[in-house]
């Protein structure tokens, strides 16, 4: 029982040291944030294992530029709102964080955006994870899916941004299509990565059906024909794909009633049995 009492009083004494000894520290924090001039600046670009799009060394260049390098300025004359503001205001910089230390060094945690894909056409760009644009950098390029051609920037950061995670968030297409075209036209070509077949998606309506049926070709008639057979295939149809053979004229129609797929020339010859493929409908 005595023991239990004693306890409790080392208890309540260690609890208060340490509460005074934390008002302690406050108080000479605040202190020295007053009267302390800044020795150094100490720049931590905190996902930098990852990608490189700036340096710690651009990022106190910036700060330099507009005057704002808190070195040999006292602490009471530093702001650290000014500094993550303008750190901000630059493309490749999605977090800033500024804030002052006893040691006398000025610490600045920056973390960059992250590119979900690269545009490149008229002119070069990411889009990030948050749908802004941001620049292209001179000191790293990121392994993520390319669109180019006539890229709109709406575009970009709307049904592209929507299309381009829909294909992220699926394995098989993820692992299937390589690049993004868009012609003049506006209308959407999508390169494979296995195949010679280019795959002309058209607007970005319905893109989920159309692939859901682009990929019943590929697994009940590109596997059974060869996937270097056709070197075009059209989905902008609704109820049917038409694939165009390769170096010729000839055409694959599949349509919603039927239960097959048939090679058919413009001369209306006669068809091989070994191109029927049977295919669910679509």
């Amino acid at each position: 029982m005595n023991l239990s009492i004693f306890s409790k009083i080392l208890i309540g004494i260690s609890i208060a040291l340490v509460l005074v000894y934390a008002s302690f520290i406050i108080w000479q924090s605040a202190d020295i944030n007053k009267n302390t001039i800044c020795v150094g600046l100490d720049v931590q670009l905190l996902d930098n294992t990852r990608m490189r799009f700036i340096s710690e060394h651009e990022i106190a260049k910036i700060l330099d530029s507009k005057g704002l390098n808190p070195v040999g300025t006292k602490y009471k004359e530093i702001s650290t709102e000014s500094m993550e503001r303008e750190l901000l205001r630059n493309e490749l910089i999605r977090t800033a964080e500024c804030y002052k230390t006893i040691s006398g060094k000025l610490v600045v945690e920056v973390t960059q955006r992250t590119p979900k894909f690269l545009i490149v056409g008229n002119e070069s760009y990411y889009v990030d994870s948050d749908r802004k644009l941001m620049p292209v950098s001179p000191n790293y390029a990121a392994y993520v899916p390319v669109v180019s051609g006539r890229v709109l920037r709406g575009m970009a950061t709307r049904e592209l941004f929507d299309f381009v995670t829909y294909l992220e968030k699926d394995t098989f297409w993820n692992a299937q299509i390589e690049q993004i075209f868009v012609r003049d036209d506006l209308k959407i070509e999508l390169i494979p990565r296995v195949g010679n077949a280019v795959v002309l998606l058209g607007s970005f309506d319905n893109f989920e059906k159309k692939l859901r049926n682009l990929r019943e070709l590929y697994t009940q008639g590109f596997n059974v024909v060869g996937w270097n057979r056709y070197d075009k295939v059209d989905l902008q149809y609704d109820g049917q794909i038409v694939c165009t053979i390769t170096g010729t004229k000839p055409i694959v129609v599949i349509k919603p009633d039927t239960t097959s797929v048939k090679d058919s020339t413009v001369e209306k010859k006669s068809i091989p049995i070994k191109e029927s493929i049977a295919l669910k409908k679509i």
